[in-house]
């Protein structure tokens, strides 16, 4: 069964923070869904202006964590702070991590998880400004390209993107395999 991967932004994201994991998740066989917060396009934010649009899929409004094995969530400094005021954002963040579903955030993108109350205890990174905020949410936080801490998968900037991937999809792919023993266990006990 092909690996569904929700990606929740809105206009702001940085362009390659969204792009580039999408295209690398879709080499990799794995289906993408863009959701946010109204239909259409979403604009992105590269350098100092705006960027190429990515088409929506689906609205937050009718996506459930249950559809999906994993969650990006792009950064750029909008595009996190509008979302972290959506309360279905929030919901769908809480969902991935309720499931202990794969969550991936990069650079401010980690705002998200802060607003949701999932990185106490955990360790993260995230872009220089942002990471008193995730250390006052009772992360500890470092300053590394990627850092993975149980299913949360988070990185700094732009520069991180290739570690980033790496990790986002080992995540799916090692989520996949647990399922496989679960299932597999289930089989040998019944």
């Amino acid at each position: 069964m092909t690996k569904r991967i929700l990606i929740i932004a809105t206009d702001g994201f940085e362009q390659s923070e969204l792009i580039e994991p999408k295209k690398a998740l879709e080499a990799e066989g794995f289906e993408t869904v863009v959701a946010s917060i109204k239909p259409g396009k979403i604009r992105g934010w590269s350098d100092k202006d705006w960027g190429e649009s990515v088409t929506v899929d689906a609205l937050l409004d009718d996506v459930e964590a249950e559809e999906f094995d994993a969650l990006l969530i792009p950064g750029g400094q909008m595009n996190p702070d509008i979302l972290r005021m959506q309360p279905r954002a929030i919901e769908l963040v809480e969902d991935f991590d309720e499931a202990e579903k794969p969550i991936a955030a990069i650079c401010h993108g980690p705002w998200l998880l802060v607003e949701a109350d999932i990185i106490d205890g955990r360790r993260v990174t995230g872009w220089p400004s942002i990471r008193t905020d995730l250390e006052n949410a009772g992360a500890e936080v470092f300053d590394e390209q990627v850092v993975v801490d149980g299913h949360i998968i988070t990185s700094r900037m732009p520069g991180d993107i290739p570690a980033f991937n790496e990790a986002l999809i080992a995540a799916i792919n090692e989520a996949d395999d647990e399922d496989e023993d679960e299932r597999e266990n289930e089989a040998e006990e019944a």
